[in-house]
């Protein structure tokens, strides 16, 4: 099979030949007539060299390797892709694990298919595709999907309408791709239980990329007095509850997260939380209440450079704010995905906070995403979620 090329100016196929795989659109220097977006290309060095075969798509990021090798992109191609990252979860013991359905199955660049994320819920994959090639060959991955999984998948569901380009998204509607799916089913994590739902939740249904960091919190919650803020559907809130806790107050500005949050907390037997629909900063202001562990899992403050500044002033103002209500000898768990935010900056803003707060801190652990949530040298963008524990004096 023929596909159109792409050729970059003179030296702009270094980040290619060191494996980062995004072509952006300055490095283009010639492409044929006509392209459109989501097509498969081959990427070609201002000398003819071959450097990649690429999605398409107009703007910044003007291609998305898929393969540094010639190669067809066809189903044989899905399903080596998926079942390379299936093989790696095998090896991270998520497959077959008595304790934990719930995983990263693929991640996007992490795993080579850059713009596709695949969560799996026991038993079930949501497909979600950040850029259109993905989205156009859903039917094809949906087919590599069923291959690789076997009897382990009852469904896909297709929930990409809120991550791709607006001006294609708008005549994108979710729903399932194939196999029969409840609106809602209960996964295992580390033997917690949780409600999924995938249609109505945030990003896929579930932060699986703070399952390590959960398990963590769980380890120092024993007889302890738990606020989890930006609490979502409970996470940090159930296991928390989970082992030994002596109260648990979750936090979120959304009521129906809250109802969520308050389900999953009765549906692992934890009677001693309590959710509270409001804002976490009006939480934190108005509440008298000291607790001996606090956790900050806000969304991202800045997903752009151009407010990186305002997301740092953000961030510390947060944590000035909880410090204060932590009690002599606390735990303190804070969190950043915003990708602009790197792990350095993080800490420095945190330290400043505590510094603000009249608080002594000391490091207990550098926090970051789970390994399914896979981080690769080639491409530092992937590693977005950072993490702190401090001890608090």
């Amino acid at each position: 099979m023929s596909y159109r090329k792409i050729i970059l100016h003179k030296g702009k196929e270094q980040s290619l030949q060191r494996f980062h795989p995004w072509v952006f659109s300055g490095a283009i220097k010639v492409m044929d007539s006509d392209m459109k977006d989501g097509e498969v290309v081959e990427i070609y060095s201002a000398n003819d060299q071959f450097l990649g075969m690429a999605h398409y798509q107009k703007g910044s990021i003007s291609g998305r390797v898929l393969s540094y090798r010639k190669a067809t992109i066809d189903t044989t191609f899905w399903i080596q892709k998926i079942q390379k990252a299936f093989d790696y979860r095998r090896f991270l013991n998520l497959t077959d694990n008595p304790h934990t359905n719930v995983y990263r199955l693929l991640f996007g660049e992490g795993d080579g298919l850059p713009g596709l994320v695949l969560d799996y819920y026991a038993g079930h994959v949501v497909f979600q595709a950040h850029s259109i090639g993905m989205h156009m060959q859903r039917q094809d991955i949906c087919l590599a999907l069923q291959e690789v999984l076997k009897d382990r998948l009852l469904s896909v569901y297709d929930k990409s309408s809120e991550t791709l380009p607006s001006q294609y998204a708008a005549g994108i509607q979710n729903g399932l791709l194939w196999g029969k799916a409840e609106d809602e089913v209960i996964v295992k994590e580390n033997d917690a239980q949780f409600y999924i739902d995938w249609i109505h939740g945030q990003k896929t249904g579930f932060f699986i990329d703070q399952r390590d960091n959960r398990e963590l919190v769980g380890k120092y919650a024993s007889g302890k007095r738990v606020l989890n803020t930006f609490s979502y559907t409970g996470g940090f809130s159930v296991y928390a509850g989970l082992k030994g806790a002596t109260a648990v107050h979750s936090v979120d500005s959304s009521a129906k997260a809250v109802d969520f949050c308050n389900r999953n907390a009765v549906l692992n037997n934890i009677s001693n939380h309590e959710g509270f629909a409001v804002d976490t900063f009006d939480f934190l202001k108005e509440k008298a209440t000291e607790y001996d562990l606090v956790i900050l899992d806000p969304p991202a403050f800045a997903k752009s450079r151009d407010v990186k500044h305002n997301a740092v002033i953000g961030y510390k103002r947060l944590n000035e704010m909880a410090l204060r209500k932590i009690k002599k000898g606390g735990i303190l768990f804070t969190f950043s995905c915003s990708q602009v935010i790197d792990k350095y900056l993080f800490y420095n803003t945190i330290t400043a906070a505590a510094i603000e707060a009249r608080r002594n801190i000391k490091l207990l652990h550098f926090l970051s995403q789970p390994a399914d949530h896979t981080i690769v040298p080639t491409f530092p963008e992937g590693e977005y979620l950072k993490g702190l524990a401090f001890y608090v004096d």
